[in-house]
């Protein structure tokens, strides 16, 4: 069967009714009652003819076809204004119904890995590297372009990390620039400047010293006699023209961190047919990039030179070394920021100075920004339930973020973050009940139940709702005098059948959240009037208050779980993820189920998984791992 390379979101609605089995007959229904009147024929619009979309076997040989139609179709692009329209379920049910059938059979022949794509460091692993490469303490890469955010939505997504004549001119800078910085550093010179000439060494044996030890780590794997030479060789001229050995050395380390081999994660191919597990250079930086943001150390390296580093045992155990390990910060910021969203708080997300001037007290913001990091930090490290995302009884805060947050801990705190029990009753606990996550939901003057519920919906859960229709009319602005909550407006809003599809799943799970002011504070009342934090959800599921809200959403768990691991493994892997990947993603999820939801669970079989492990072949239509048997 061919194999399913194409990158798709796969969503299901949330708290629905169960829906009736879907069949490939209603598809067709579906695809002739809004999409053939203008697809088909000779000159179909846009040259898509849905008409020839008329078999299974259409949705197996030509799954970019469907995937281009389902995208449209999911984000109300399709059909056009002024075409008949189907309703929102009848949406979802198409929608689930084509994924569903693709992704069955992108399973149904076992899983192989994707081509590795060639991938940029992004500014900040090339920072990282830098600093754990020459020992130095600044900031290499403050200078180059900012990148963007590609893939599942992250910015060391290979699809945007191309390389511009910018970068090619910022990345010479950089390295001249962290060169000069490292040799007049007495610790940072001895990590990389580790011979010089005197009467027992010669220039040249000098200069061939330091480039023998560097080269590997630099390049991180072994390097090549020719590519060794290479450097040499740009030494020696460079020491004809100005005879300082010092020049010429760092003239030649220069040229080493504007190679391909170090700005870019470069793997060497697979010549044989079939898949096979990476060699143990290549496992070691996916591991390291992965876990840490830069380059693997000494301990990882050696470990990998053995070639026992694809072996299950020691595989785990560096995985867990690695996790325990501070660097782990890093991971979890660049992560947890971009996951959440929580990066662009102090960005283009500034609360209101006027109405909440404790945001600009600098240790107030950097707790408020900190403690979902540390919080994911500390699950991984002490290999804690992933379920604490939804609901815990810790968190970690600083002496004045709880404060703040009106919390008077057990013990005396300092500004120093700590991991903090949380009192009974304090309404706190889980991402939810944190500032960055509260205040990136809302706009710089007001709470916004409606970007609270999408952020639930679209970060925490990975069921985003569809894009509202066109000639949706905006919220409207206060009625009269007399005054009246934001709830009353939203619920007058709703009455639109237009919006109130969307809003009656959107609503409701911001509603619950509206006890929390923008910077997180709990409040009782809102336009002079009580807070309603209660919800209806469209399957019928009551709550009122944050409290009660997570119960919900922890019977919900595994949808949580599952869009976790879609986004890590796409953080993992550096690129976008496929129909293939998702068969991964089934197998991930099941195995944290069974050890009830363990961190280090999904740390561990993302790293076992094929899309991490394995490095394709020439022929890619062999699986690494076979089809798992279905039960008669």
């Amino acid at each position: 069967m061919r194999r399913l390379a194409l990158s798709v979101a796969l969503t299901l609605p949330l708290f629905a009714a169960p829906a009736k089995e879907h069949t490939f007959a209603q598809a067709q229904s579906f695809l002739k009652s809004y999409c053939v009147s203008c697809h088909q024929g000779a000159k179909p619009s846009a040259g898509f003819n849905a008409a020839k979309l008329n078999t299974l076997q259409t949705m197996m040989e030509d799954p970019r076809k469907w995937s281009r139609m389902l995208t449209r179709v999911r984000d109300n692009e399709m059909p056009p204004k002024g075409a008949p329209a189907p309703s929102l379920d009848k949406r979802e049910a198409f929608v689930s119904y084509v994924e569903d059938t693709m992704k069955s059979a992108a399973c149904a022949d076992g899983i192989s890995p994707r081509p590795a794509l060639l991938r940029r460091l992004n500014r900040t692993e090339y920072t990282a590297t830098m600093r754990d490469l020459l020992n130095i303490h600044i900031n290499a890469g403050r200078g180059l372009p900012a990148d963007g955010a590609g893939g599942e939505g992250f910015d060391n997504a290979a699809e945007t990390l191309f390389l511009s004549p910018m970068h090619a001119e910022k990345y010479l800078e950089a390295a001249r620039e962290a060169l000069a910085y490292g040799a007049k550093d007495p610790k940072s010179r001895a990590r990389f400047l580790i011979a010089e000439p005197n009467d027992k060494t010669t220039v040249d044996q000098a200069a061939r010293k330091v480039l023998e030890a560097f080269l590997p780590r630099a390049f991180r794997r072994p390097a090549r006699p020719d590519e060794l030479e290479r450097y040499v060789t740009l030494f020696a001229n460079a020491y004809k023209k100005n005879q300082s050995y010092e020049v010429s050395i760092l003239h030649a380390l220069q040229g080493v961190l504007i190679s391909p081999h170090f700005l870019f994660r470069v793997e060497e191919p697979n010549p044989g047919a079939a898949p096979r597990l990476l060699d143990g250079f290549a496992l070691a930086s996916r591991l390291s990039y992965f876990l840490w943001g830069t380059m693997p150390d000494e301990d990882l390296t050696k470990v990998a030179a053995t070639g026992k580093l694809n072996d299950d045992k020691i595989l785990a155990e560096q995985t867990i070394r690695l996790l325990k390990d501070p660097r782990t910060r890093d991971f979890a910021e660049q992560f947890v920021e971009q996951w959440l969203n929580t990066r662009e708080l102090g960005r283009d997300i500034k609360p209101d100075p006027k109405l909440f001037p404790a945001y600009y007290d600098a240790e107030i913001q950097s707790g408020i920004r900190y403690e979902p990091i540390l919080f994911f930090q500390e699950l991984l490290t002490a290999n804690l339930s992933l379920l604490n995302l939804i609901d815990s009884k810790f968190t970690i805060m600083s002496n004045k973020l709880a404060k703040h947050y009106g919390i008077k801990p057990a013990k005396p705190l300092r500004q120093q973050p700590v991991v903090v029990e949380l009192p009974e009753g304090s309404h706190r606990g889980g991402v939810l009940g944190m500032a960055a996550v509260l205040a990136v939901s809302s706009y710089p003057n007001r709470t916004s139940p409606v970007l609270r519920g999408k952020w639930i919906l679209d970060a925490m859960l990975g069921t985003p709702a569809p894009p509202p229709p066109a000639g949706v009319p905006p919220l409207e602005d206060k009625v009269g005098t007399a005054p009246q909550t934001l709830r009353e407006r939203l619920e007058r809003h709703r009455l639109n059948p237009a919006c109130g599809v969307c809003h009656n799943r959107i609503d409701p799970l911001g509603f619950g959240l509206e006890n929390y002011d923008v910077l997180g504070l709990w409040r009782t009342e809102d336009g002079g009037k009580a807070i309603d934090s209660k919800g209806v959800l469209p399957d019928g599921a009551t709550f009122d208050g944050p409290d009660e809200m997570k119960k919900i959403l922890l019977e919900k768990k595994d949808l949580l779980v599952r869009n976790l691991t879609v986004k890590l493994l796409g953080y993992s892997l550096g690129r976008g993820l496929t129909l293939e990947d998702h068969c991964s993603v089934d197998r991930i999820v099941d195995a944290v189920k069974k050890e009830n939801y363990s961190a280090h669970t999904l740390i561990l079989e993302i790293v076992r998984s094929v899309p991490f492990r394995y490095q394709v072949g020439t022929a890619p239509n062999i699986p690494a791992v076979p089809p798992v048997a279905k039960a008669e």
